[in-house]
């Protein structure tokens, strides 16, 4: 039996949808295309038929590696993404990503990972979607850049628009330890947390996406984005790890004691 669980069973989604519409609350049209259900992904394996692993591109000349299956990796309950020298492709680098396949909306996404260190790296956990998707480009974004892994970046983007970056302090380092990062997406507000603290809310609707996205894990580098991830150094094979991943559809219960839902009043 694996440690990821899903809510996806018929009775169970004919009981929320029941509930949902006698609380007033249903709104199907409001994000088209959220098939994705509550899970809890605790990488015991790589499921490959939930998981998409980013393989053999990049993601423009802003990026300096590749992108690589062969650094995308499992053990003892731990994905590992790795950023390592060697050619490939266009690239003299090569680095790891892995995306949901289903497309999620609002609800609370929690993440529990230590960033990768060096500076002109992004280790990176965000939901997104755009125009490969023949969508507008929306972006929920939690990300620690290498020149200063003692805090992360939040931004969101709506329909391309972004500029609304914040800084948050990670006690500790986020290189150092494992750390606990999670937004809730509501229609009307958006709310970040660091290790269960509110860190960050949003109420602007105009600052708030709309569309369902894809969650994505990310590491990766830039030789040309100096004041923004810091000059690009690189001192041999590094890595993020991730311990733990979950998303919790807007109105269900919590799925694990530590999750931030949980914490909730």
């Amino acid at each position: 039996m694996t440690k990821k669980t899903t809510f996806a069973s018929l009775g169970l989604n004919i009981f929320a949808c029941a509930a949902a519409l006698a609380a007033g609350t249903f709104n199907a049209a409001a994000q088209a295309g959220a098939t994705g259900t509550s899970f809890v992904e605790n990488f015991d394996q790589m499921d490959k038929s939930f998981w998409y692993v980013s393989d053999g591109w990049n993601n423009g000349g802003h990026q300096n590696c590749t992108w690589s299956k062969k650094q995308v990796s499992v053990e003892s309950g731990v994905l590992n993404l790795g950023f390592t020298a060697g050619r490939l492709g266009e690239r003299d680098y090569a680095c790891g990503e892995i995306q949901t396949r289903a497309r999620y909306g609002h609800g609370t996404y929690e993440v529990r990972m230590k960033a990768a260190t060096g500076s002109g790296l992004n280790s990176a956990f965000f939901s997104y979607i755009g125009p490969v998707d023949k969508k507008p480009h929306d972006e929920i974004d939690f990300e620690v850049l290498g020149k200063n892994t003692n805090e992360v970046q939040l931004n969101q983007y709506i329909s391309g628009k972004g500029h609304n970056e914040k800084l948050v302090p990670v006690a500790g380092g986020a290189d150092k330890n494992f750390n606990d990062y999670a937004f809730i997406w509501e229609e009307n507000r958006l709310r970040y947390f660091v290790n269960g603290e509110l860190v960050h809310e949003v109420t602007d609707k105009s600052k708030i996406p709309s569309n369902a996205q894809k969650i994505f894990l990310s590491l990766w580098g830039s030789d040309n984005l100096k004041s923004w991830m810091g000059p690009f150094s690189y001192a041999g094979p590094t890595g993020m790890g991730i311990d733990r991943i979950a998303f919790t559809k807007l109105g269900e219960d919590c799925q694990f004691p530590e999750s931030v839902l949980c914490r909730l009043d």
